[in-house]
């Protein structure tokens, strides 16, 4: 136990194959809902989720060998600790759980294996030597695992001996969503890239972690899910599926907020994506809708410079409403610079004055020029209502 009263877990030998703040959450509501429900509920519960989250059978096997209760212990022996630091001998399951979700930002993640020789001598690719190829496999792969766990279930069905009712048609599941007849089961070496994309964004909205399972033996039938929420398995999957397309050198991640969530946009570096999030999350009501749609506008697969040229006409106007507190702020005529410039080039009133002709990373500059200023406007009229 630490001088705080914190039971102390050795966690050396685990490790996490979710991002942190997701295995925290989910294993700090089994515990806030464990004085509510059976001990039996919540410990399955903590089990299932130790055995998605952590790589191997060890931790859950750690688990599932502590006492329900704790054990009777005097002062001396509760405040010895074992060599190798793990005082896991004394604890109950829920002292031990506790301690677990507590140091989840101390668990190391899960690193993949060093290259083998094939990937070392560039033969590790497939038979026709496309990486790409090797990423939608890999995709594949990774919707197999969530199809394992339940993650499917909600959407698509779950067989059960007992029950011969009829299950949901995946294929047409997806093709309801994403309008291409026959991509279930999977067949990756028939995706072209739009496909691949589409089934990416289609995935997210699918996907809902099961919060609880049980094994149904009858017939050897196998796992079942229920309790399914996916808020949770959304944030897993973005991230896994992040991970991949960086990996893989793919230049677009699943955004996290905004208009576009779940939706594939350009990659942008963290100064940038904190910009966004603030611009998303910080500002006042009366804008946020204009902000979500211009930052979707201009970051999606498939923007386009007309698309561009629109998400810099939202933010224009935004702009212009907070022209006064702008003059009051800069220096004198300094705001007529941000104006001067959407309306001598073809941003936002097309006439045969503006300019036309220069290179589309104009846009990109002047987007997050106006993204910044109207980040700084939410500021300035935040500090306003604050005095």
């Amino acid at each position: 136990m630490s001088d705080d009263g914190a039971v102390s877990v050795d966690l050396s030998n685990y490790e996490l194959l979710w991002p942190h703040e997701l295995f925290a959450s989910e294993g700090q509501r089994i515990l806030r809902a464990s004085d509510r429900t059976s001990a039996s509920s919540w410990v399955e519960r903590a089990a299932w989720l130790i055995t998605e989250a952590l790589a191997g059978t060890t931790a859950v096997a750690d688990f599932e060998e502590l006492p329900d209760e704790p054990r009777p212990r005097s002062d001396a022996l509760w405040s010895s600790t074992p060599a190798g630091g793990d005082t896991r001998g004394d604890m109950s399951k829920r002292e031990w759980f506790t301690g677990l979700v507590n140091g989840a930002d101390k668990l190391r993640y899960a690193a993949a294996p060093r290259p083998y020789w094939p990937q070392r001598h560039g033969s590790g690719l497939s038979h026709d030597g496309s990486t790409a190829r090797d990423t939608r496999r890999d995709f594949a792969r990774l919707i197999t695992g969530f199809e394992t766990n339940g993650y499917l279930a909600e959407m698509f069905g779950e067989a059960c001996v007992d029950d011969d009712s009829e299950l949901p048609n995946a294929s047409e599941v997806i093709e309801l969503r994403l309008g291409i007849p026959g991509l279930w089961p999977l067949a990756p070496e028939t995706w072209d890239e739009e496909t691949f994309y589409g089934l990416i964004e289609v995935f997210h909205d699918l996907v809902s972690r099961p919060r609880i399972r049980s094994y149904h033996p009858f017939d050897s039938c196998g796992w079942h899910h229920r309790e399914f929420h996916n808020g949770p398995a959304r944030i897993l999957y973005r991230w896994k599926v992040n991970q991949l397309l960086r990996s893989a050198g793919i230049e677009y991640e699943l955004a996290a907020e905004g208009e576009d969530l779940g939706r594939l946009v350009a990659v942008t570096d963290d100064a940038r994506s904190q910009l966004v999030h603030r611009a998303l999350n910080e500002g006042p009501a009366d804008i946020a809708g204009s902000v979500r749609h211009a930052i979707a506008l201009f970051r999606g697969r498939d923007t386009s410079a007309e698309s561009k040229r629109s998400a810099i006409f939202n933010l224009g106007r935004i702009l212009e409403a907070r022209r006064a507190l702008l003059k009051a702020e800069l220096f004198t005529k300094d705001e007529g610079a941000l104006f001067q410039i959407a309306n001598g080039f073809d941003l936002r009133h097309s006439n045969a004055g503006q300019h036309r002709e220069y290179n589309e990373a104009f846009l990109d500059w002047i987007f997050w020029w106006y993204l910044a200023t109207v980040e700084l406007t939410n500021r300035l009229v935040g500090s306003q209502g604050s005095a």
